[in-house]
């Protein structure tokens, strides 16, 4: 027998809100879970302290790979450098390309070096 989904919204809609709060406790106990809001850490919350998502990233070039001209252009239209600035960059790889740099616009640049034929990364 399949779960119908439509069904079950369907029954909690005509449910009242004692109704619905013992289905919350019984589902709590079944599976172990709380539907309590996390709270915030405190200050200092130690290994309670939630993992907060990286927004900012590093664009690491790690090295140029066979196509070395068009990992220049890429780091070029990237950067916004110079050609022997871009040279010099993409020459001392492993090199930071770009810091403090937003997620999307980090994947972005971090393809555009690999269709290039070079290896990067984010840190």
């Amino acid at each position: 027998m399949a779960f119908d989904k439509d069904a079950f919204l369907t029954s909690l809609d005509s449910m009242t809100v004692l109704e619905l709060n013992d289905l919350v406790k019984a589902i709590e106990e079944k599976f172990g879970v709380s539907a309590a809001a996390m709270a915030a850490p405190a200050a200092g919350g130690g290994a309670a302290a939630a993992v907060e998502e990286k927004t900012e990233f590093n664009l690491v070039l790690l090295e140029a790979g066979a196509n070395k001209v068009g990992v220049i252009k890429a780091v070029r239209e990237i950067t916004g450098l110079g050609l022997k600035e871009a040279k010099d960059m993409v020459d001392g790889a492993p090199k930071v390309l770009k810091e403090a740099m937003p997620k999307a616009d980090a994947e972005a640049a971090a393809k555009k070096l690999v269709d290039a034929g070079a290896k990067a990364e984010l840190k």
